[in-house]
């Protein structure tokens, strides 16, 4: 599929396409006309690199990440190094550090709503 079809069936702009290429996230083959020609597969990799972006990690960490998952499912691969390991374990403490400040700012936000509605 071509690039455009690629950003309608992932909600991903052509540009950002483009830069997963150049970032090594994805790859596409080229026709004889020289456009960027996409596997079917091409889904599921975008929707996991947004996946992993969403969850904070750059696009370094998604290259290194990406070998070791499957794309149709996020489910590991046989492939992984003990230092991805620890890497990925660094992030997810991360998030869970995120995860953890917005419950708070969430329970204090409550309380103001509450305090507010009682007014």
């Amino acid at each position: 599929m071509r690039i455009g079809e690629l950003a309608r069936r992932t909600g991903v702009s052509e540009r950002s396409l483009r830069y997963y290429e150049t970032r090594g996230l994805l790859s596409s083959d080229r026709t004889p006309g020289g456009h960027r020609d996409y596997p079917d597969a091409a889904v599921d990799r975008v929707i996991r690199v947004q996946e992993l972006y969403a969850a904070g990690l750059n696009s370094e960490k998604i290259r290194q990440l990406l070998p070791c998952m499957r794309d149709r499912d996020g489910g590991p691969s046989a492939i992984a190094t003990p230092r991805l390991v620890s890497d990925l374990t660094a992030e997810r403490d991360r998030i869970d550090r995120v995860i953890a400040d917005l419950r708070r700012s969430r329970e204090t936000l409550d309380e103001v709503i509450r305090t507010a509605r009682e007014t």
